[in-house]
């Protein structure tokens, strides 16, 4: 009787933590955390405000450091919360451990049918404590108005914080549709947006999408004999339009009309006060999809003196533009290369701009907010620029070669780093001395000497091209277009041209390609030296990790000579056996490698807001590969569990519905077979799930196989793309006030006209794409300069 009691006691206790985890995950979903815990954090404020008040302080001055308050108590709140849950769960699962062992007491004690009727008791106290939850949970989900104001610091938990370095005005609202991101997309733009923006009406956009879609499904029926005069086609097409004209008449629910609206007024409220600031500037940050707000004088002076400190950029004091001049050298250039039989005249026409897109590049800097000072990433914007498809064609047909040339020393992702790692570990060469440098190449693409990447390039070509040829192309073209995409680097910038006189354009796509190259060659000694040493030595881009057993006077030496060997190539080491690289967490414990996901202090981790006008299938796949990349990234069970109640946590601040995050969750761990991670951090079969899931090929990876099979012999590139004409592609504007359910209304038409209508076509995959309205990002920034300064057609003077 005691055991059974002790049983049931254990049960109740089990229950009422499941219950106050679920109770605290449904007021971090509301940002509603317990009282206390806000008072007391905000108690230590106190101090503070009196100082951001004082009168020495500037308006903008006050609200930067407004906004690194905001970031830094945003943080900590979630960081405390997370350590709740995590304590929680460990709470919870000493509990269910509890369970077993007594119900294996019992087992022992108890006969059958004792038994029996003590787990009908135990399914009872389990569907009274759920619906008890159900209750309490219902009751809590009325939300709770935002106080914020922009004069106070933000204190209200919440997954990420844009960066406001200048005096604004926010309201709660306006704060709130800043903090959804650069990629949230308001809902129904298209009813309640596009009228009210002038814009053509509902009407002509049904129209469009009619027409698009008829056009794409005749296609695909003309490609198998069936033509629009087939009475087949006939019977369907009228089918089809009334399938799109019930667009016009689809019915919104009032409570998501109601958020349309709200959000729309907030979007044109925030556009309305930046065009009432021209003084400020609004941009994403570096390396993340927050939002920077700053002072545009601040940022114009920063771009000036990279340009300055760097001597890479010359302003074109004539004033006349440059981009006529490149595309008729463009031309000259192309036109040689067909005349002397180096490339077709239809791979030709593939390298040419398209006319009326055209336009001249343009430079934007992207605050780097995770350094001291806020320094700019300078971006040279060339994409409708004439030089930027014969850019893309260098670098598809550079890049793999480079890859298959350098893919032992060269990190494609953090998943590549852990795995060679992992390897590194297995061949017995890791142990209790072994440490790890990492080092960052200070502004590498302005500080390249262009006379030597190009000879760089020539070398490598010389080195690893066949014949000095790639496929049918000599090596000798891509050593003129080189140099002209180099030698084409003009841009505007504050009403101004500039030519980029030293180095390469960050934005262009050969610039990654070039100054990997470029490195290749002055690394090979430190490669020899570290590979003689049974070390690792790898690069992402800039960024540069070793892994050595040698001492740390013996690194340092080496380092030096590295730092010598070339004045362009500035490097800062950091040595230690606990770094920081890409996005992982690298230690040493005493011989033991541990590997772990890194956060950045000042950039929070973003997921896609669940409200945000999106196809469905993006918010169910979130979930999952945010828990598969954590399970590959982290070595040890206790890592990845911190790491998947952050997750949770962050998702549910992007309103995801608790039980959904549940759901998916649940899903990834019966998929792997690793349910007793998740109930009782079973280290062997994490170990198990951590190998399978990191030595499994990435996308990414098994894209990158495919153009590394032959790259020299037969490029990619200048092959001819197949059509694979078993694929139907069909694009579409998704609203959800308009197109929701039309993929599975057109799945529906398509089936019951044409699946069975011929051989062919019932072997035709659809793939629905569904193209979203526009997201803050495009609302928001604006960062190109003037048409007319972009479009400029000046000719040469006689």
């Amino acid at each position: 009787i005691q055991l059974t009691k002790k049983y049931w006691q254990t049960i109740a206790n089990a229950q009422k933590i499941t219950e106050q985890i679920e109770i605290l995950r449904q007021r971090i979903s509301l940002q509603r955390i317990e009282p206390k815990i806000n008072k007391t954090i905000d108690r230590s404020l106190d101090h503070v405000q009196p100082m951001l008040n004082n009168a020495a302080l500037e308006k903008d001055q006050r609200a930067g450091l407004i906004s690194r308050y905001s970031k830094i108590i945003t943080q900590y709140k979630f960081d405390l919360i997370a350590l709740n849950l995590d304590t929680l769960e460990n709470i919870r699962r000493g509990h269910e451990q509890s369970i077993s062992d007594l119900e294996e007491k019992l087992a022992q004690v108890c006969p059958p049918l004792l038994r029996q009727a003590i787990a009908d008791r135990q399914q009872i106290m389990i569907k009274r404590h759920q619906k008890l939850l159900e209750h309490k949970l219902k009751s809590s989900r009325s939300r709770r108005r935002s106080s914020y104001s922009n004069s106070v610091i933000y204190t209200q938990i919440t997954a990420s914080l844009p960066s406001i370095e200048v005096y604004l005005n926010l309201s709660p609202q306006q704060m709130s549709m800043l903090i959804n991101g650069l990629k949230y997309v308001v809902p129904c733009q298209t009813q309640f947006i596009v009228a009210a923006a002038s814009g053509p009406f509902i009407d002509t956009i049904v129209n469009e999408q009619f027409e698009s879609i008829f056009t794409i499904v005749r296609n695909c029926l003309n490609d198998r004999g069936i033509l629009s005069s087939d009475i087949r086609v006939k019977m369907a097409l009228p089918e089809l339009r009334q399938i799109v004209d019930t667009f016009k008449s689809q019915k919104i629910s009032k409570q998501l009309k109601e958020r349309a609206r709200h959000e729309y007024k907030t979007i044109r409220s925030i556009r309305r006060l930046l065009h009432e600031r021209p003084d400020i500037v609004i941009c994403r940050t570096d390396k993340t999809k927050a939002l920077y707000i700053g002072n545009r004088t601040t940022m114009a002076r920063k771009a000036y003196e990279y340009m300055d400190k760097t001597t890479a950029y010359e302003e074109l004091v004539d004033g006349r533009s440059p981009l006529s001049d490149i595309l008729q050298g463009l031309h000259t250039l192309l036109d040689y290369v067909v005349r002397t039989h180096g490339l077709t005249d239809k791979q030709r026409k593939t390298l040419l701009p398209n006319l009326s897109r055209l336009e001249l590049a343009h430079y934007h800097g992207l605050p780097e907010t995770h350094k001291n000072g806020i320094p700019l990433q300078p971006i040279i914007a060339s994409i409708s620029s004439p030089t930027t498809l014969l850019s893309k064609f260098l670098n598809n047909l550079l890049a793999p070669i480079y890859l298959q040339v350098a893919r032992e020393t060269t990190f494609i992702n953090d998943i590549d780093l852990v795995r060679k790692l992992e390897s590194h570990v297995d061949k017995g060469f890791f142990n209790s001395t072994t440490i790890f440098v990492t080092a960052d190449v200070k502004d590498l693409y302005t500080m390249i000497p262009r006379q030597g990447a190009t000879l760089a390039l020539m070398r490598f070509l010389e080195k690893y091209t066949k014949h000095g040829k790639i496929g049918t192309l000599s090596i000798d073209y891509i050593l003129r277009m080189a140099p002209f995409i180099l030698d084409s680097n003009y841009f505007v910038y504050t009403n101004k041209y500039y030519r980029q006189i030293r180095g390469e354009a960050m934005g262009s796509a050969f610039t990654q390609v070039l100054a990997n190259i470029y490195m290749f060659e002055w690394e090979q000694e430190l490669i020899a030296y570290i590979h003689q040493h049974n070390g690792i030595y790898g690069r992402y881009i800039v960024d540069i990790f070793i892994v050595t057993n040698q001492s740390l006077a013996e690194v340092q030496l080496e380092l030096r000579k590295a730092q010598t060997k070339d004045i362009n190539i500035k490097i800062t080491p950091v040595i230690g056996t606990s770094v920081n690289f890409l996005d992982v967490i690298v230690i040493n414990e005493n011989g033991h490698l541990r590997t772990s996901i890194y956060h950045k202090p000042t950039a929070q981790p973003y997921f896609l807001p669940y409200t945000s006008d999106h196809r469905r299938h993006i918010d169910r796949n979130i979930p999952y590969t945010a828990l598969l990349r954590a399970a590959r990234l982290c070595s040890n069970v206790e890592d990845f569990d911190i790491e998947r109640i952050r997750i949770d946590m962050s998702l549910l601040l992007n309103h995801y519905p608790p039980r959904f995050i549940s759901y998916y969750f649940n899903k990834f761990f019966e998929n792997n077979n690793a349910v007793s991670v998740l109930q009782r951090l079973d280290k062997n079969v994490y170990r198990q799930l951590h190998r399978d899931l990191l030595h499994k090929c990435t996308r990414r990876e098994k894209q990158l196989n495919m153009m590394t099979k032959d790259p020299i012999q037969f490029p990619t590139v200048l092959q001819q793309k197949p059509w694979d004409k078993s694929i139907m592609y069909l694009r579409y504007k998704y609203d959800s006030g308009l197109t929701r359910h039309f993929p599975k209304q057109f799945h529906e038409w398509w089936d019951k006209h044409f699946k069975y209508a011929a051989k062919d076509l019932n072997n035709v995959s659809i793939r629905m794409i569904g193209n979203s309205n526009r997201t803050l990002e495009q609302w928001f920034i604006h960062k190109k300069p003037s048409k007319e300064l972009l479009t400029r057609m000046d000719t040469k003077l006689n």
